[in-house]
Formats: C-alpha cells, structure tokens, sequence
C-alpha cells in the first residue's frame, strides 16, 4: 500500500530583476545589513510581517517578497531549526534541506506551484529537522498576495510546531486529539470553512488477536502514514482516540473526498501485503462539513461521530456525510444538536417526558407505562427522540442526559403509583448509558432520591447493545435484578442479536416491534409469528408486549396469540405528563 507521492518536480523561481540580487548569496550575512531589495520593499515586507505575527495565534510566521524571492521568518522559527537568519533569499530551497527526506518531494513541488503561479497558496504537513537530527511534524499553511494585476507578489502564512506544547501523538507522529480541537476551534472563531471526516477500522481487535498488540500497531502507524501521505498537501490528518483518524481540510470538496475514499476502502478492503501477512482491513468514514460557525466544537464532533457510526453499523462502511439525506436540512440539524447540548449543561430545562400506555392484552387495564423523552424549542416546536438522541448517545454528556430522564420518570412516575400500586414505568436505555461505568450508581441514585420502588422500574434494551460487551452486560443486569429491577428488549426481532440478548440475559418482558403486526388481521404468517415469539418468551420465563397497536381489528387479531400486553395509537399517543394524570384520573 504506496503513500500517494508526487512526481519530483524541480522549483521554478521567478528570475531576479536586480544586480544586486544576482550578486548576492543565500547564506550572505549581508542580507540583514545591505539589503539588496529595494528600501520600500523591505519596509513594506516588515510592515506586512508584524502584521502577521499579530494575528498568528501563536504560530512562527514567514513572508517572502515573491519579486525578489526575499523572506523574513519568526526569530522563533530560526532559533529552533538553527536557521542561518530571519531573512533569506530563496528561504524556499533553504527549508528543503530541513523537511524530511521523505516529505521533500510534495514540498518542492509545492514551492514551484507557488511560485509558477498555478496555486493560490498551499495548506500541508511534513517533518522538519532542528539541524541536530530531530524531527518535528509541522503543519504548514499560507496564501499568495497579488498586485492590482492579479500577479504574485507576497506569500505569506504560518508554520506550527506541532509536537510543541504535547500535540502529537507518539505511536503515529500525527497531531493528536487536543490538536484537532485546537484546529477545530481555530476555524470556528475565524469563520473558516472545512470539510471534516473521520476514519476507522471495522474489525482491528481481530488484528490485535490475531498477530499481537505490536503488530496493530505498526499495522495502524501504517495506514496512518498513508494517509498523511495521500492529503498532507490539502489538510491535516490526526489521530484522534483508539484507532480512529481525521482529516482536516479546506480545499477538498466532499464529492473529491467520498471519491478517494472508496479508492482507500477498496484498496484496504481486497487487502495488501505487510510485515509478512495479507491484511484485509474494512473501514469506515463518516464527514461533516463546516460551514456555519455559532456553534461548538463538542457538538460538531458529536455530529461527525454520529456519521461515523452509521457508516460502521449502518451502510457496510460506506462515506456518510452527517444527515446525508435529500430531505434533510443539514443546518437546522446542526443548529438543532447544538441547542440540545447545550439545554443540556443549562440542567435540561427544555426537555420534557411524554407517556404512551401499556394495557393488559385481555382486561385493557392500565398497567404501566413508557416514558419517552421530547425536547421542546423555545418557539413550542416539539422534537421527537429520533432527531437528537441518535447523536447525542455518541455524546461524552448522554450520561448526564441519561440520569434526568431516569430522576424525571421515577419522581414523575410516583404519582401514578397512588393509583396503580401495580403500574410498571419502562425507561428507555442507549448504550452509551451501560457502558458508563457509574451506571449502576446512577440507577440508584435516582431511585433513592425519588423514593420509587425498585420492582415498579423496567428498563429497556435495544439491539443495538450488541456493541457492548455481553459480560459487562450480564454483570450490570444481575445487579440490577438482584435489587429488583426488570429488564425488557424493546423492538424485538428487528436485530440479528435479539435471540442472543434473550439467550445470555434474564430479561422480564419482550416487546415486539410494530413491523411485525402491520397487517396482522389479514396475513396469516404476521399471526402464527408472533405466536412464535410469544411461546418463546415463555420458553425464557417473559411476558410478551405487542408495540403499535392501532385498530379494533388488531387487537382482536392479536388477543389470539396468547400475548400479555398491548401498546400503541389505539389506546393513546404519548401524552404530556399533567395529561396523563387527568386521562388515568392519577
């Protein structure tokens, strides 16, 4: 698997227009003190310098006077690669002899672009000595001025340092996380545009048990220097945390990144030769484009880790955009996920818990209820769970969220004990919650501090917990039944890993998922199915909740199947909390 490199291409600097330039050497010490240039040449290149190095955010700042290809570089920079002065001539071939051998050939040709014209600046990382044989990963970025004519004539930007101030990740050489915030955050307050997109690996534990932990590592510095290689000209590749990576990029457009994805995909997907074995490698990538800048840097990676895990669990790894969808509308989404963490920190002010029914299947008696969480704007818009919680459960701050729903329902849900001394609560769970370790903290917690009863609670599973390793899994559903606490799969049979979640936990109620019942009265199959599933409930010792009952007729159908349960439109939408008071007289 080659790094993408670029042919070598020889610098083409404009000729000097001046005997005093012709006369002059690159190393001449004279360059500080009879400077050839022109006098307002030099007072205007010093002019526009401190201008750079005011607004430089604390990166080494260059500019070269293109006419006479006469520099002035940060005292910083020069001190610390040994550089010859803070002014050159020809600073451009001077600095090849500090990047890295390896990275010289995008450079140089970099440079000549530069100078030929053909671009309008360059944005890229490569290593660079300090003249004693130490290397240092330095993001590079700058831009060409030109004159009234739209000729070249200054170009000017920044160098950063990266490893300085513990910016670079060890094992990869790349900038690391703290790195990429500090990009990140860098673009939004001056209104930059990028496009970001993170990359990872489907199955690299399996490498790890494979061949080993070194292994995986070299295997994973590998692919990370492919893809430094591949964009160091057009953005900044780190490592974020584990085994992911990010590219970050202004001149890529997302067409040119999906379309050199599938090229890295197929390539890592048929497999290559490293170390002595063929690797086969799926990945995933998931992007996200900024183009607006009145929110955060939490919340745009939430959004672009949400991305991300639809590629890996949703589209077989396939390059997915962050609400990728023609009917979407990607800024209100954005501009919606930032509200929402934020209304978050602000103590989930906004937020509000609506309750659907659950009815006994033969009486059409209350028996408990599902909580379900809304988010309300301040305009009264209410916005259903789909729409944030998908991303949020990706989020460092769900845990918190997670703990209000629960305090909310519990404290809520007393009320509806005065009554139905019976009445079940069902509390939806994400994963994100079981694999926070203070779960099981959290859970009692709020039941201690609401005083609700811990055999009235049911919590609720999806599929989706295959993600979770299945021993954490057992051990936090013992716990929690020890104390009292049922547990319910919810959306049963729309999972491949429904049958193992049944098989390796004790769960209390199934709840089957209403795609199985949309023609129940009128297709035989849909009806001896779910007696299947209700008999295999009571092969595990659980009793079975049909979801989206929505008609007479269905529920007729269904009382056939020996079912415990009925929940849907037929009985109630969800409700407000103070409407389900007055609809149950509570």
């Amino acid at each position: 698997m080659d790094a993408f490199n670029s042919n070598e291409v020889n610098p083409k600097c404009p000729e000097n227009t001046t005997e005093e330039i012709r006369a002059t050497s690159v190393t001449d010490e004279k360059n500080k003190e009879d400077c050839p240039i022109p006098k307002d040449r030099k007072r205007l290149l010093d002019q526009l310098f401190e201008s750079y190095s005011i607004v430089s955010e604390g990166a080494d700042v260059f500019l070269c006077d293109m006419r006479y290809d006469y520099s002035r570089w940060s005292k910083a920079t020069v001190d610390f690669f040994n550089l010859d002065s803070e002014y050159m001539f020809n600073a451009g071939q001077t600095w090849e002899e500090h990047v890295h051998p390896e990275d010289r050939d995008v450079y140089r040709k970099s440079i000549a672009d530069i100078f030929s014209g053909a671009i309008n600046g360059h944005d890229m990382q490569y290593r660079a000595c300090d003249g004693q044989g130490r290397y240092y990963m330095c993001t590079c970025r700058g831009i060409i001025l030109r004159d009234a004519e739209g000729k070249p004539e200054y170009f000017g930007g920044a160098i950063r340092n990266q490893t300085i101030g513990g910016g670079i990740d060890a094992l990869t050489g790349l900038g690391n996380q703290m790195s990429f915030f500090k990009e990140i955050s860098l673009c939004l307050e001056k209104h930059v545009p990028i496009n970001i997109v993170m990359y990872g690996p489907t199955h690299f534990s399996r490498v790890n048990d494979l061949y080993g932990y070194d292994f995986g590592n070299m295997l994973l510095q590998h692919v990370a220097r492919y893809l430094f290689e591949a964009y160091r000209n057009v953005g900044n590749v780190y490592r974020l945390d584990g085994i992911r990576l990010a590219l970050v990029t202004k001149s890529l457009t997302m067409e040119q990144l999906s379309e050199q994805y599938e090229v890295f995909r197929t390539r890592l997907k048929e497999g290559f030769p490293f170390d002595g074995e063929h690797i086969d490698m799926p990945i995933n990538a998931g992007a996200l484009a900024l183009n607006r800048f009145d929110i955060d840097k939490d919340t745009l990676y939430s959004c672009l880790t949400q991305a991300y895990y639809q590629s890996k669990n949703d589209y077989q790894g396939a390059f997915r955009e962050f609400n990728n969808d023609p009917r979407s509308q990607k800024r209100y989404q954005i501009d919606l996920i930032n509200k929402i963490r934020k209304d978050v920190h602000e103590g989930c002010k906004n937020f509000h818990l609506y309750y659907q029914p659950v009815v006994d299947s033969e009486t059409g008696q209350l028996k408990g209820a599902e909580s379900l969480i809304r988010w309300i704007d301040d305009d009264g818009t209410v916005v259903p769970p789909n729409d944030f919680i998908p991303v949020l459960e990706n989020d460092a701050l769900f845990p918190a969220l997670g703990e209000w729903i629960m305090f909310t329902a519990m404290k809520e849900g007393k009320k509806f004990l005065e009554k139905y001394p019976d009445f079940v609560l069902n509390v939806n769970l994400s994963y994100a919650q079981l694999q926070d370790e203070s779960f099981t903290f959290r859970v009692n917690k709020c039941l201690k501090t609401t005083g609700y009863p811990a055999r009235n609670l049911c919590l609720e599973i999806t599929e989706r917990c295959r993600l979770i390793d299945i021993s954490r899994l057992q051990s936090l559903n013992d716990e929690l039944q020890l104390e009292g606490i049922k547990f319910a799969i919810d959306d049963f049979g729309t999972g491949f890993s429904s049958l193992g979640l049944l098989k390796d936990l004790s769960i209390n109620i199934l709840k089957v998922d209403r795609q199985f019942i949309l023609n129940v009265e009128s297709d035989k199959k849909q009806l001896d199915l779910v007696s299947v599933i209700s008999k295999l409930a009571k092969v595990y010792g659980c009793t079975t909740c049909i979801e989206g009952v929505e008609t007479a007729a269905m529920e007729s159908a269904l009382r056939t199947c020996n079912v415990d349960s009925f929940q849907g439109y037929y009985y109630s939408k969800p409700l407000p909390y103070q409407d389900f008071l007055n609809k149950y007289e509570c």
